[in-house]
């Protein structure tokens, strides 16, 4: 059974949105400040030409291929099964990371002081949106416009917070002008752009709704650069800010900084308590993104006998792969119970970057249907390997043996299943 076409490009909008901004604002900016100091929005322009790579590549093959999965369906049909396959296991294990990750979040900003109620809040948090995905996309849809409203108001309030931050109360104002190129390492700042990528990752998710927007020919690539380069200038704004009212320095040193920049204003009073509902709730949003992203991938590869076949169910009322999303809310509620994931940002960007390599080499490969020259596809792949290599170290590693062991166990699957 196929999904139904139920999404507009506002929809679509929405959604990759919900996801970009609730994953990179509030979690993204501290591990990059500590890659790349002074040189943060070097990185994250780095980062953001990655992303336009990319997405004009995810765009293109999504012209082609208005069907769930993403670049999973594109690496197939462009490439052979092994690329796709590629593509698909790390954006299900890397988001299925994030879900975790992202639901702990959540949790955190609601119950600062940890222990087993924040980590059973968090998994109330991923079986209550796994039951929103399960009721129809249109409500998926409909939820990631008021996260996103509110999450909006919330970052506007603390840029104007910091922007009236007279001078003499800046602690971090320097009477020295600010250096055009900061002296940091190059490897810092393909670090910091590897880092911040995770943020931007969030308009996968359109792609992989390609079997559910209306006309995906055209509303896929016009949702894609829009909700791009929405995120980009909202991204460089913040950036500035924090720089602004905490120095390098002072966001590398909290895990919130967006909380610290709230303490630094005159607001502080009543912003505080509005920047920790609105970490909460940009970690729902992130989360909604991610429940609907990995439920359509796994459906496209359970389809193909890349995961088991029984994912490849489809809700023959609300026409949503309900067997992928329950599976996954399992998967994550046994990991929030078990570990914390808070710090999986490198892991998620291996994978991710991985997934886009196999998108931008489909894209040069595409033959027909072009949209954008292929110089833009050559330098999206060297981008991404470049940002792969300049990840952590423990990231690369546990990223190598993730895919090494799906290999294994797509091969080992493929020796058992039935010819033809």
């Amino acid at each position: 059974m196929q999904l139904a076409r139920r999404l507009g490009t506002l929809d679509a909008v929405v959604i990759g949105l919900g996801a970009m901004i609730g994953a990179g604002v509030f979690t993204a900016f501290a591990p990059a400040a500590a890659a790349a100091g002074p040189a943060l929005l070097v990185g994250l322009a780095l980062a953001g030409i990655v992303a336009y790579c990319n997405a004009t590549s995810s765009a293109q093959l999504a012209a082609k291929y208005p069907t769930s999965g993403g670049t999973y369906a594109y690496g197939r049909a462009e490439l052979n099964d092994w690329w796709g396959f590629l593509a698909g296991w790390g954006f299900v294990i890397g988001k299925t990371a994030s879900a975790s990750a992202m639901s702990l979040t959540f949790a955190a900003y609601v119950l600062p002081d940890g222990g087993m109620w924040q980590r059973l809040l968090a998994v109330a948090g991923i079986w209550a949106l796994t039951m929103v995905n399960y009721r129809g996309i249109t409500k998926t849809a409909g939820l990631a416009r008021i996260l996103l409203a509110i999450v909006s108001v919330v970052l506007l309030a603390v840029i104007i917070n910091n922007v009236l931050v007279p001078v003499e109360s800046t602690l971090t104002i320097s009477t020295e002008p600010p250096a055009l190129f900061p002296d940091v390492s190059l490897y810092g700042v393909f670090q910091s752009a590897g880092l911040m990528f995770f943020a931007f990752a969030g308009y996968a998710r359109i792609a992989t709704l390609g079997e559910e927007v209306r006309d995906p020919t055209r509303t896929i690539p016009r949702a894609i650069g829009i909700a791009l380069f929405i995120a980009l200038a909202l991204y460089a704004i913040i950036g500035v800010t924090l720089l602004w009212a905490l120095g390098s320095e002072g966001i590398a040193a909290t895990p919130t900084p967006l909380r610290a920049a709230a303490e630094a204003g005159p607001w502080a009073s009543w912003l505080v308590p509005l920047v920790a509902i609105g970490g909460a709730v940009a970690a729902l949003g992130a989360l909604l993104a991610l429940v609907a992203g990995i439920g359509r991938t796994s459906l496209a590869m359970a389809r193909e006998g890349d995961l088991p076949g029984f994912l490849a169910a489809v809700h023959p009322r609300f026409q949503v792969p309900h067997r992928a999303e329950i599976t996954l809310a399992v998967i994550v509620t046994i990991i929030v119970l078990l570990v914390d994931l808070r710090g999986v940002i490198g892991f998620s960007s291996f994978g991710v970057l991985l997934y886009y390599f196999v998108a931008n080499l489909a894209a040069f490969k595409q033959t027909d249907q072009r949209r954008h020259p292929r110089f833009i596809q050559v330098l999206g792949m060297i981008l991404c390997i470049l940002l792969v290599a300049t990840l952590p170290v423990w990231s690369i590693a546990a990223g190598i043996t993730v895919f090494v062991v799906g290999a294994l166990g797509r091969m080992i699957a493929s020796r058992h299943r039935p010819a033809g």
